[in-house]
């Protein structure tokens, strides 16, 4: 048995250093072939190339396969990174968008704070919103600013950015103001850039719809809308919000007022509109007759 081991080791051993001569005779060979540069030698390649690398596509494919998948993966993982950091800068974006908006409401209530109960011939009030006094059918709030502010009950509300309410019932010391998104509030509204009229109907829901649009195709989400001025409710020009479209198609308003923070309220004295009592003193005189002889002049003497 262990004779026959021997042998076997006898054996192995010159095989494999045959083995490896060969191994590295061939190995120095192609390294010839492939460093010497001549065209006989280029054509023996190229012809080399054809025929064995068409051949070895199966070998490849799996090669191929793992290189593919490496790459895609890599590519993946570039895909996830860049996700992460375009959603974080979104919800640094939506933070400092936040942050802004605080900061313009705060800027205009601080700026209306100087100029609550001053001189009556101011274009504007300044109220503290007191309570909520809305329900489930009713949408208003309650001011402390009353007639003895000079309140006149019609006049328009609104927060530091945009339209909220008009005012509707007056006491000595506070006032109602009923909300846009009241059921009782109908607003003559005006369309930017399209310049079409409509009507604003509350419903009871933070985006009202628009009705009564003259020509629904000129009309795109995120027109803005202004108040029209028609009736002499509001004063023309007044931000009301833009043009968004609910799930079943119908035009809404989203208000550009905060709802969520009515804190002080601004209510803006509207004069009305002056009613021309003599209209026959806009119309020229007509002359009758002839024209008036030019004088003479004055001849020497």
């Amino acid at each position: 048995m262990a004779r026959e081991r021997a042998d076997r080791e006898d054996f192995i051993a010159p095989l494999r250093r045959l083995l490896l001569g060969v191994a590295v005779l061939l190995l120095l060979g192609v390294f010839l072939v492939w460093r010497i540069d001549s065209p006989r030698m280029e054509r023996f390649r190229a012809q080399v190339v054809d025929r064995v690398v068409p051949n070895m596509d199966w070998m490849m494919a799996p090669v191929s396969g793992a290189i593919s998948l490496v790459r895609d993966f890599q590519s993946y993982q570039r895909l996830v990174e860049q996700n992460q950091e375009l959603r974080r800068e979104v919800q640094q974006l939506k933070m400092w968008k936040e942050a802004a908006v605080q900061l313009e409401q705060e800027n205009a209530r601080l700026l209306d704070l100087n100029k609550v109960r001053l001189d009556p011939q101011l274009t504007h009030v300044t109220g503290v919103v007191l309570a909520d006094s809305g329900s489930p059918f009713r949408q208003s709030v309650l001011l402390n600013v009353g007639t003895r502010d000079g309140i006149i009950d019609g006049w328009a509300a609104m927060d530091g950015i945009g339209l909220v309410g008009r005012i509707s019932g007056v006491g000595k010391n506070t006032s109602r103001v009923i909300l846009l998104t009241d059921t009782s509030s109908r607003i003559p509204v005006r369309i930017q850039p399209s310049g079409q009229s409509a009507l604003i109907m509350g419903d009871n829901t933070r985006a009202p719809p628009v009705n009564f649009i003259e020509n629904p195709d000129t009309v795109r989400p995120g027109d803005r809308v202004v108040t029209a001025g028609d009736g002499g409710v509001f004063p023309a020009g007044l931000l009301v919000g833009q043009i968004a479209a609910d799930p079943g198609g119908r035009l809404r308003v989203r208000l550009a007022a905060d709802y969520e923070r009515l804190e002080f309220l601004r209510v803006l004295r509207n004069p009305g509109v002056e009613s021309i009592s003599d209209p026959g003193g806009l119309l020229v005189p007509q002359t009758i007759g002839p024209a008036p002889a030019a004088p003479e002049a004055a001849k020497d003497g």
